[in-house]
């Protein structure tokens, strides 16, 4: 007698940046949303973990807010039928952005850039933004946002039904 596969019809997902968890019912158009953020988040600067000598601030910045007209595309794409309601991936991925990643780039995006117009010409952008006084609390706060954003790949990634980083 051959084993039937038994299809879950909802799965409970984890949630970044103390948003919790919630339960999502197994929907076409969610997954298909879900994958194309998931490709988009996954192979971003923003999302990998950067060495103190890896990279530079300033790209992982523009990396983070490219996600939101990244995800207001694949929104719109999708349609209306996965904003509906809270437990919707909608739902989620407005409150990733304006939740999660707002405040932060909020924050770091006007400071740095008050600090870049004043680089001397003599000095290269990466040397520069090495020598910003406050270069180490960024990074640390960066590498927070990072951690929340692996998270949120990860409940993509289950929405998705693949598995995820370091699944």
């Amino acid at each position: 007698m051959a084993k039937e596969k038994i299809k879950a019809k909802s799965l409970k997902v984890n949630l970044p940046f103390g948003l919790g968890a919630l339960e999502f019912e197994e929907d076409v158009s969610q997954q298909k949303a879900a994958w194309k953020l998931y490709v988009e988040l996954s192979t971003r600067i923003s999302t990998q973990p950067l060495g103190d000598d890896e990279g530079m601030i300033r790209e992982a910045l523009s990396s983070l807010y490219s996600l939101f007209s990244i995800t207001r595309e694949i929104l719109k794409d999708a349609g209306p039928e996965i904003g509906k309601g809270a437990n919707s991936l909608g739902s989620v991925a407005v409150d990733v952005l304006n939740i999660g990643l707002r405040p932060f780039l909020a924050k770091w995006h006007p400071l740095l850039k008050a600090y870049e117009e004043q680089k001397p010409a003599s000095v290269t952008s990466l040397e520069y933004e090495r020598h910003w006084p406050r270069y180490k609390e960024m990074r640390g706060e960066l590498h927070n946002v990072q951690k929340q954003m692996i998270i949120y790949i990860n409940a993509l990634a289950k929405i998705s039904g693949i598995k995820g980083f370091g699944a």
